[in-house]
């Protein structure tokens, strides 16, 4: 996996960035295959020449990968062949098996691999097209992408959803079916076509039965449907529904519930292609102190269809700016290289981006964007790339992976345990000022992460941001239960925080009677998240404990502690988000959800809440709460706002 997709990788110094040279890899094609992951992704088989001879998806890279050099197995003629003229391979890690499939295609179709003529065809994955260039769209699928004005989505994998999907779209919006030939028989005749009468149609060819802006509005709920912007069509769909529910249309309501299980279900959109024309390139990195992996992804015309890798063993720990860092690295990209993309996306910001952007632009002759988005699809592509270079990194730099016994055998001894620490159980919380208090536990058996005994926690006696509180009641909870079913405790307890997160989970466990279950506290150095400065141990916090920066007991811990932190911080976001999918109103104070429902039933939607004055909410929420919301969506929650505090006083 160290050599680039399409050259040679170049050599680079953290010092001097050169981009021209060769880098001779080490790894033998069995050390490659003991290293594969487990995850889904597509392998690249290469002949003596360092050319691709053969492309495949896996759902499993490992399992897949393997079975070809398995003496065993049962082999046709042209994959004996192929076997035998494999020298090295390469893969590409992605989230999910069907973006493997779509991403194997596009290599196909890039490189032309000798043993790949079997998948070569001239067909490509269905997309939806809707005609917004036309008066009266209409949506169908389709497996051509043409620049005619037109929007298109997908891909659709399989490709039934596809067809499902338009179903879908036809029974509950109810846009037309019929061509524009049709369409036009049918306005002469001044009658709709059956499509209408079993109301797969809203018969816009007929101007009594709909009209434009009805229309319009049902084309704008399928864009808003197809382009994935599930929370702004759902809270639409939730207000129809209520008010459908309120004049007792209770078919109806039942409808729109149902539409709105189906937006949320059709939300995942597929990353590796897009019906799009623009040219990206896409950067991510891995950093552990001194060692540095990055990957660029290439995506021409909307597909992925290549990667670069470049290895740092020299970067400074100290002082380390990652923005910095990427900034001196494309500097020197695209002003060596020839081609410069219309977006170039980025994990992190840094000071000159803007300037960059101007250099690159007059190299271009066109508009070039760097970007680092922070939500949506194309965070989504960043963080794919950086999942790709943590694993070119451990097959860079950990190619031996360590001897988890003898790594716990030396946990053991430098924390002064009385027994191996085979199960390790490790706590962080998360959350922002005290909102959407969670807390979260993963668990380490035997030095592997086992993510079948993970655990989530709603925080629910603290309120506000009370770190300490808050892991209390976590570890308090997670032994009290075990207690009580009987099952087995842990080897070690690790609390991610210092000696107010420890003393916290100690005053938890006392009270349960279990002050001998071993337990460490992680601290950091101040102002950095990455590093961990030493250990507290429970007992002797006043003798903390240093490991060595490259012990493998060290990089144990500090892997437990990355995966408690991002298992901690994911359910947060998720809570989060869930809180604000359900509604705005009940982040105000004194609206709780008897009174969202009234408010919503009344007003019709969010939008109707926020532009209602003080004396249209009056009848419904009584003077003060009123004011509350007005305030809430004027943006001045704390009632500085002039005209709020010169309403007259009620009688």
């Amino acid at each position: 996996m160290s050599e680039r997709l399409l050259k040679p990788e170049p050599v680079v110094s953290v010092s001097t960035l050169f981009f021209g040279g060769y880098n001779i890899d080490c790894m033998t094609l069995d050390e490659k295959l003991r290293g594969l992951p487990t995850e889904p992704g597509v392998y690249l088989h290469k002949g003596a020449g360092g050319e691709i001879i053969y492309i495949g998806k896996a759902k499993s890279l490992r399992h897949r990968v393997r079975q070809y050099f398995q003496a065993s197995r049962g082999m046709d003629a042209k994959t004996q062949e192929l076997v035998s003229r494999i020298v090295d391979l390469e893969f590409i890690v992605t989230d999910s098996e069907a973006e493997a499939l779509i991403l194997e295609s596009n290599l196909i179709k890039q490189h032309k691999p000798r043993y790949n003529v079997m998948l070569k065809d001239d067909k490509s994955y269905p997309h939806l097209k809707l005609t917004v260039q036309e008066p009266i769209p209409r949506i169908f699928r389709t497996r051509r992408i043409e620049k005619d004005g037109a929007a298109y989505f997908g891909p659709f994998l399989p490709a039934s959803l596809a067809e499902k999907t338009v179903r879908l779209i036809n029974r509950e919006f109810q846009l037309r079916t019929c061509t524009d030939e049709s369409f036009e028989i049918y306005r002469r005749a001044g009658r709709p076509c059956m499509e209408y009468q079993i109301r797969r149609c809203a018969g816009p060819c007929q101007k009594d039965l709909c009209t434009p802006e009805q229309y319009r509005e049902a084309v704008t709920d399928v864009r808003l449907l197809l382009e994935g912007r599930d929370r702004e069509l759902a809270q639409t769909l939730e207000s129809r529904m209520l008010a459908a529910a309120e004049v007792l249309r209770f078919e109806q309501a039942a409808k729109y519930r149902d539409l709105l299980r189906t937006v949320m279900a059709l939300g995942e959109q597929q990353k590796m292609m897009a019906a799009s024309d623009l040219d990206l390139d896409i950067f991510g990195y891995y950093r552990d102190r001194h060692q540095l992996a990055l990957q660029l992804f290439t995506m021409r015309d909307g597909r992925i269809i290549g990667r670069r890798e470049f290895y740092w063993e020299d970067v400074p720990v100290e002082g380390f700016n990652p923005g910095d860092f990427l900034g001196e690295v494309l500097a020197q990209y695209y002003t060596i290289g020839n081609y410069v993309p219309l977006e170039i996306h980025v994990p992190v910001d840094w000071d000159d981006r803007r300037l960059l952007e101007e250099v690159l632009t007059a190299k271009r002759g066109q508009r070039v964007r760097i970007l680092d988005p922070q939500r949506g699809r194309k965070r989504d592509l960043i963080d794919l790339v950086e999942k790709n270079a943590r694993i070119g990194f451990d097959q860079r730099f950990r190619v031996i992976q360590p001897d988890w016994e003898g790594v716990l055998v030396g946990m053991k001894e430098s924390l002064g345990l009385a027994a191996i620490p085979r199960r390790i159980e490790s706590f962080d919380i998360s959350n922002i000022q005290g909102s959407e208090n969670v807390a979260g536990m993963v668990v380490c058996e035997d030095g592997e992460l086992k993510k079948a005994d993970y655990r989530k926690f709603i925080i629910r006696t603290v309120e506000g941001a009370d770190d300490f509180a808050s892991m209390r009641e976590a570890v308090h909870r997670r032994y009290a239960r075990l207690l009580r079913e009987e099952k087995p405790l842990p080897d070690l307890v690790m609390i991610d925080g210092g000696k107010g997160q420890l003393s916290s989970a100690l005053a938890a466990l006392r009270d349960l009677g279990l002050d001998d279950l071993p337990v460490i506290g992680i601290v950091k150095p101040r102002g950095r998240h990455e590093e961990i400065s030493h250990l507290l141990i429970a007992g002797r916090e006043d003798q903390p404990v240093f490991l060595e920066q490259r012990s493998p007991v060290l990089r144990l811990i500090q892997r437990i502690r990355d995966e408690t932190h991002r298992y901690a911080v994911a359910y947060h976001r998720h809570r989060r988000a869930m809180r604000d999918f359900t509604s705005e109103l009940t982040s105000i104070p004194g609206v709780g959800e008897k009174l969202k429902q009234r408010l919503l039933r009344n007003f019709g939607s969010l939008g109707g809440v926020s532009a209602a004055s003080i004396e249209e909410l009056r009848p419904f929420v009584g003077q003060r709460q009123a004011e509350r919301i007005v305030r809430h969506f004027s943006g001045d929650p704390e009632g500085t706002t002039p005209e709020l505090d010169d309403q007259p006083e009620t009688e």
